[in-house]
């Protein structure tokens, strides 16, 4: 059978990249063909970073804004320790801090019960900046705020990164 890209019904299927998820408060990196995704970004923060040259990506989803508010082992829970380790990682395996580039998304509202300052969402992505300006990574991309959750989904050959949330299209940074 004969199929429009010029190959045939015999020949040897597309290969899917490999899924790779991270859960709430967990970090992943990826250096082939990886489908880096997170779910349930509501104040959440997704974090993806990337390096063209090395196509080297990560993604971290962080709960809190910074490891000195509250006691913690685990670095990925939090925005400012969470980007940290990532960008460690990341340099671990080969990427450079000076070519990354950075795409975030989530910060909602969506359950904000503080009756002044700021909430966690909003405290989220101002932490994500900050800590993102110590490396200088630039934010080349950004879905932040609102009242509405969101998925991510990284491809790790590309640095793209596809937003979904409900009742809304798809966004790609």
């Amino acid at each position: 059978m004969k199929v429009y890209d010029g190959t045939t019904a015999e020949s040897e299927p597309a290969t899917q990249p490999e899924r790779v998820k991270v859960g709430i408060a967990e970090s992943k990196v990826a250096d082939e063909d990886a489908l880096l995704t997170t779910s349930g970004l509501g104040s959440c923060l997704g974090v993806a970073v990337y390096d063209r040259s090395t196509a080297v990506a990560g993604l971290v989803h962080v709960m809190l804004p910074s490891i000195d508010e509250m006691e913690g082992d685990n670095d990925a829970k939090f925005a400012d320790s969470g980007i940290r380790a990532l960008v460690a990682d990341m340099e671990r395996r080969g990427a450079d801090r000076e070519r990354m580039e950075a795409k975030i998304a989530g910060g909602s509202d969506m359950l904000d019960f503080s009756e002044n300052g700021s909430g966690i969402g909003v405290r989220n992505v101002e932490m994500g900046r900050r800590t993102l300006a110590e490396f200088d990574i630039p934010i080349v991309g950004e879905d932040v705020g609102g009242d509405h959750g969101r998925s991510l989904r990284l491809k790790a050959t590309s640095g793209e990164l596809v937003v979904k949330s409900a009742n809304r299209d798809p966004l790609t940074l």
